[in-house]
């Protein structure tokens, strides 16, 4: 396995990971203060899809790619483009100072209800309650959904608690999930003025 760390990145809220592994080559570029902009072609047509979500509802401009041995399952590439997001979420944070750290938000898809808190608290834990009725959407194993979560908050440091309040269409279920990631992670890493550049802890670091 080898992972690649753009330098030049650096200096703004903006990071590029390549990750090559003997099962998948992925290249993630987050910028933390775009506009919504996303290009993601990962092979996986739903996984596409609710990255683009993260984009569009959290105003991160997101470039994708990835391929992987996608002819024996989705599962590989799906946890890897976590992963990789993950670190670049990382990278792009830097210290973390200013932000507001924490976020949450609620979204509805029709009959579905998610809610998301989270915290980039430097401490990686994912509290999943997810009920999807389905094995799959599609061609898409709905048991990849919480693969796809364990990766990102593992390597971006987050904690991250998703609930259901409601809820019985996997699709609606998983799209108002990526939404209210979306959202509560843009009111999470947005610039806290009133913090004036200093780590949002009472240890002063996370």
């Amino acid at each position: 396995m080898s992972t690649e760390i753009d330098p030049s990145s650096t200096s703004k809220r903006i990071a590029t990971v390549h990750r090559k592994t003997g099962e998948t080559n992925v290249t993630v570029t987050i910028d933390l203060d775009g506009t919504g902009i996303c290009h993601a072609q990962t092979g996986i047509p739903f996984l596409d899809h609710m990255l683009h979500q993260i984009s569009a509802h959290g105003l991160f401009d997101l470039h994708i790619t990835a391929t992987g041995d996608i002819e024996i399952d989705d599962h590989h590439t799906n946890e890897d483009v976590g992963i990789t997001l993950g670190m670049a979420l990382a990278q792009a944070l830097g210290d973390r100072k200013g932000i507001v750290r924490f976020g949450h938000f609620v979204a509805p898809l029709d009959e579905a209800l998610v809610q998301i808190a989270l915290d980039f608290s430097g401490r990686p834990h994912l509290s999943y309650g997810l009920e999807i009725p389905t094995q799959r959407v599609g061609t898409y194993d709905t048991q990849l959904v919480r693969e796809f979560f364990v990766a990102v908050v593992n390597h971006s440091l987050m904690t991250l608690h998703i609930r259901q309040l409601d809820g019985i269409n996997s699709h609606h279920i998983i799209e108002a999930t990526f939404k209210a990631f979306a959202r509560a992670m843009r009111m999470a890493t947005e610039a806290d003025l009133r913090r004036m550049g200093t780590i949002p802890s009472s240890k002063g670091v996370l």
